[in-house]
Formats: C-alpha cells, sequence, structure tokens
C-alpha cells in the first residue's frame, strides 16, 4: 500500500505537474487514509469498499474537521482510486458513491466596528448630501435593516420619542426595531434640515429617503453612495448594503445577545436562518480566549 501512494504521488509530480506544496497535502490526506485502512485491517487497495471510505468520512467529522476539510479529503481519495482503476489496480472507485459533505454557505464579510466607524465618518456633515448619507447608513447599520427597507422606509414608520422604527419585511411582516440615539440624531438632523430642501426639487411619496431629484432613492444609487465611502475609508473588504446588515447581528451576538432576540430583530421567521451567525460568535469567542487566557 506504501509504494502505491509512492507511485501515486510521483504520477502527481512527473506527469500532472503539480506542486510540492500540492503533493505534501495529497501526501498528507491519502496517507492518514492509509493508516486508517491498516488500523482496521484492509492491507489491499483491491479490499477497500465505500463503507470504508463512508466510515473514515464520518471520523473526520467526528474529530472536528470543517466540511470543506473533509470534502478536500475525500477529493485525493477519489483521485488516488483513479489513479489506481488507470494503472490496473482496481477496477472501480469505491468512493465514487460516497457523498461529500455539505458545505456549510459563505456569508458576506463582517466589518469590524473600527470599520464601521470609519465608513460613518466619510460623509462630509457640512453639506446637505453628507447629512442624508450619514443618516441613511447609520440606520442601516443601527436597525440591521434590508436595503429594501431602508429605502422604503416612509415618515409614519420612525417613531423618535419611542426610539423605534416599524418594518415591514419580507411578505409585508411587520416588526419592530429600536432606534439607537446616534441613528436618531442623525436622522433628526436629516428630516429637519436637508429632506425639506430636496421635496423642493421635485414630488416624493412618503419616503424618509430621497436623492437630488426629490424622488425615493434607488438601490442602485445607494450602493455607489456606500462604494464610495467604503473607498474614502480605506476598508478593502467586499462591502454591499447587506454586508452592514451582517455586522449588525454579529456585533449583537458578540456583545451577548441572546440569538432569539437577534432573530426577532432582524424579521427571520425560522431560527435556522438566524443561526448561520453563531459560527461567527465562536469565532470570536475562541480569539477572546487566544488573546486573554494564559494558555490560550
Amino acid at each position: 500500500m506504501r509504494e502505491l501512494v509512492e507511485q501515486f504521488l510521483d504520477h502527481l509530480s512527473v506527469e500532472k505537474n503539480f506542486s510540492g506544496n500540492t503533493i505534501e497535502a495529497y501526501r498528507h490526506d491519502i496517507e492518514r487514509f492509509t493508516h486508517y485502512l491498516t488500523r482496521h485491517g484492509c492491507v489491499d487497495m483491491t479490499d477497500v469498499t465505500h463503507r470504508h471510505i463512508s466510515s473514515f468520512v464520518q471520523l473526520l467529522d467526528a474529530l472536528g474537521l470543517e466540511a470543506k476539510s473533509i470534502a478536500r479529503n475525500l477529493s485525493a481519495i477519489r483521485t488516488f482510486h483513479k489513479f489506481l482503476i488507470n494503472e490496473d489496480v482496481i477496477e472501480s472507485d469505491p468512493a465514487e458513491t460516497v457523498a461529500l459533505p455539505k458545505l456549510p454557505k459563505k456569508l458576506p464579510p463582517v466589518l469590524a466596528v473600527d470599520e464601521v466607524e470609519k465608513i460613518l465618518d466619510q460623509p462630509d456633515t457640512l453639506t446637505f448630501l453628507g447629512i442624508r448619507d450619514r443618516a441613511m447608513i447609520e440606520m442601516l447599520y443601527a436597525c440591521g435593516l434590508r436595503i429594501s427597507e431602508l429605502l422604503s422606509l416612509k415618515m409614519n414608520q420612525l417613531i423618535p420619542e419611542a426610539e423605534i422604527v416599524r418594518i415591514f419585511g419580507k411578505g409585508s411582516k411587520e416588526r419592530i426595531v429600536p432606534v439607537g440615539k446616534i441613528a436618531l440624531e442623525w436622522a433628526g438632523h436629516y428630516l429637519s434640515k436637508v429632506r425639506p430642501q430636496l421635496l423642493t426639487s421635485g414630488h416624493a411619496d412618503d419616503e424618509i429617503f430621497l436623492n437630488v431629484n426629490g424622488k425615493k432613492m434607488s438601490r442602485m444609487g445607494f450602493w455607489k453612495i456606500l462604494k464610495k465611502y467604503v473607498y474614502l475609508a480605506g476598508v478593502e473588504k467586499d462591502v454591499t448594503p447587506h454586508t452592514f446588515r451582517h455586522s449588525f447581528a454579529t456585533h449583537l451576538l458578540e456583545g451577548g445577545a441572546d440569538l432569539r432576540v437577534v432573530q426577532e430583530l432582524l424579521g427571520h421567521a425560522d431560527i435556522s436562518t438566524t443561526q448561520i451567525y453563531t459560527h461567527i460568535d465562536r469565532e470570536y469567542l475562541k480569539d477572546v480566549h487566544k488573546t486573554y487566557h494564559p494558555r490560550g
């Protein structure tokens, strides 16, 4: 079995021209697999069945390997078996019927608190449009809104004296979200000083945030505004309006908020949707432990 592994690695080097690092990664994965086989009484590659491979995959999962790492191991095993078929060592690939682990959904990048603050500091609030832009981004982050929810906000949905905003999300489902004092302050500046000036330029219904023509701000219009401030802030992450919603949820969890509360604030009907944020919270806890624990 060891000789077959060496032949396989030579094949990757000479015929496939793989890099040294890639070959070492294959060596690591295949040797771990063959060691598992020998420990379980399988000393010949012709005796390997899909059950051996399935059990190995289950072991990797039990050991805590991420789905991405398990998928890489299974891919290496399949490549090894294809090589053995081409060399007439085995007749079929027992790994062919083994399912890949389900990879988690990839989340957009999350902004650190200081990155959010840098972006918020970019609008020139000595100008009318700068005040509007600051108010929009403050509301987006303070309330964890979807971009559609922010741009469709109407005057009667913001209730400053109660420090809340009424949001009509997907399926017109209503939820009440608290608004922080800073976001309320900027919204107040905008509503008292800027919106009346924008209204003179055109006709709007009851939307809070307007463009320079006095009409409802469009998605593309807001996206261009945000993109400018992200660039000026020197934030190199791929930031979209939805990034602020993810950051809102993550920062709440990092601060100790209950998952059910975050679910309510985001307007998720199913808590399983909100649970995608818990892995971020765990990573934060790991970082804190590593930084502050004497044996971290």
